[in-house]
């Protein structure tokens, strides 16, 4: 017997029989049976932001395009959108495309950004970006101090089960509840450390 295989028969005595694998129930509360979008999840959602010191503006007859205009005229500066945004979001609208600027450029120069967002779980009060065109990349949704995101509400969900099942576990997921905001021993809050001072979110 070599010296590797005593330790370990002294380890595995020590450590006494291995009990059997035991069944994990996962029975899991998956949501209500409301489908998405449903009017009690949207006012589930908008309560949770608010409570989470978001701002929600509706948009009109889904008019993304003048609530985000409306929106803009308290904003001075830079505004970059997600390359992939629904062209009649922007129409008309003085913004325009990501390009791929860095993070220290970003922070310097760029005072908002508009996305998209892919899912919204209206228990947590979350939003979640994919990365996809629509959502942009991460800098652009962390770095500037406001972030303006859409939320269809048909893709308002209740609970975090029923979201990533609607979600590709492969791409880089990005779960918003709110500004940012942390405090340090002393509860002191401060906003706007680890993202967005400020999250306005357009439901259409």
């Amino acid at each position: 017997m070599t010296a590797r295989n005593e330790v370990l028969q002294r380890i595995r005595a020590a450590l006494g029989p291995v009990p059997d694998q035991v069944d994990v129930p996962r029975a899991y509360r998956m949501g209500s049976g409301r489908p998405p979008g449903d009017p009690q999840l949207v006012e589930l959602l908008v309560d949770r932001l608010l409570d989470y010191r978001a701002t929600v503006v509706e948009a009109a007859d889904g008019d993304v395009a003048s609530a985000l205009a409306e929106i803009l005229a308290d904003v001075d500066g830079v505004v970059l959108h997600a390359p992939g945004v629904p062209l009649q979001w922007v129409t008309g609208v003085d913004v325009v495309p990501d390009d791929g600027r860095d993070a220290r450029a970003l922070d310097a120069q760029v005072a908002a950004a508009v996305t998209g967002s892919v899912v919204a779980i209206a228990a947590t009060g979350t939003i979640v970006l994919d990365g996809s065109p629509t959502c942009g990349r991460r800098a652009l949704t962390l770095v500037p101090d406001i972030h303006i995101c859409v939320v269809d509400r048909h893709t308002i969900v209740e609970t975090v089960p029923e979201a990533l099942a609607r979600l590709e576990p492969t791409r880089p997921l990005t779960f918003i509840s709110g500004p940012s905001a942390t405090s340090d021993i002393e509860l002191s809050r401060v906003e706007g450390v680890h993202g967005p001072r400020t999250l306005i979110v357009i439901l259409a």
